[in-house]
């Protein structure tokens, strides 16, 4: 089978899984729903564990690997060449708040590459699919990155929890606009679909949040980086990343060098 007719059924696939799990959310109520708490005060509803049960049963085949947040990891995913990165519900807390800033979130990693991804935001009924052989497309329609050429009145969206905790506050006079909102996935699915121009998160997010958001970005023609400017990998033993900067083609080398600026500014206050 050819790599595009091999990417056709994988995008086939996600579309069905992100079908199916917009069927099986239609049955909560966001902001009506009972939430735990797992170690390190993360929500988790009966949603998140349902969604990820019809994931599971919709996308895998024999010879492929699993990662998911809401599923035990048993590594043997590591063996494999083709596994599926999902989260279920990526955003639980907005969910919870009844904020429509959720998504459900697939990926397909090839040795180690995120190459296919698909984000379904159903409170918005967006869905953003796409493969490094197809590009992108925004509720069916093609789509494309921004095409701005610098950071001036650029939109970036930022992690809410972030902002609240007040580790935005050093951007505050950046010649850019922030806003603020939940769902890593969905914001990067945003930038894929030009929706955004640049997104950024300052701390370290797993795997299964970022996957299906930066083969988006990626195949729309747009850039990922990790905080230390190194390119993601996924499948990894240890799905940690240090965070993830993503963005629209011409807006790499600014947001660099901003960042750097910034990085520099706060090293010499520390040392005052």
């Amino acid at each position: 089978m050819s790599s595009s007719s091999t990417s056709k059924e994988t995008l086939e696939r996600i579309h069905a899984g992100l079908e199916a799990a917009r069927s099986v959310l239609n049955r909560f109520t966001p902001g009506a729903i009972e939430a735990e708490y797992k170690v390190g005060h993360d929500p988790v509803t009966e949603a998140d564990r349902a969604v990820d049960d019809i994931l599971r049963k919709t996308l895998l085949r024999p010879g492929e690997g699993w990662l998911s947040e809401e599923t035990v990891d048993d590594f043997t995913r590591l063996d494999k060449q083709r596994v599926w990165v999902v989260d279920p519900l990526d955003g639980t807390r907005e969910f919870v708040q009844g904020i429509p800033e959720f998504c459900v979130s697939i990926a397909m990693v090839e040795n180690g590459i995120p190459v296919a991804g698909g984000i379904c935001n159903p409170a918005t009924d967006e869905l953003i699919l796409g493969s490094r052989d197809t590009s992108v497309t925004y509720n069916g329609k093609p789509s494309q990155p921004s095409q701005r050429k610098d950071l001036h009145g650029a939109l970036v969206l930022a992690s809410r929890s972030e902002v609240k905790r007040g580790e935005w506050k050093q951007f505050e006079s950046a010649e850019f606009n922030i806003r603020p909102m939940g769902s890593v996935a969905y914001k990067l699915g945003l930038v894929a679909a030009g929706r955004a121009d640049l997104t950024f998160t300052l701390v370290p997010k797993n795997e299964w949040d970022v996957a299906a958001g930066a083969a988006l970005v990626e195949s729309a023609g747009g850039w990922t980086l990790k905080l230390d400017h190194s390119p993601l990998r996924c499948n990894q033993k240890n799905p940690l990343i240090s965070g993830l900067l993503a963005g629209s083609p011409f807006l790499r080398k600014p947001l660099l060098e901003l960042l750097e600026r910034h990085s520099q500014t706060i090293s010499a206050e520390k040392q005052l």
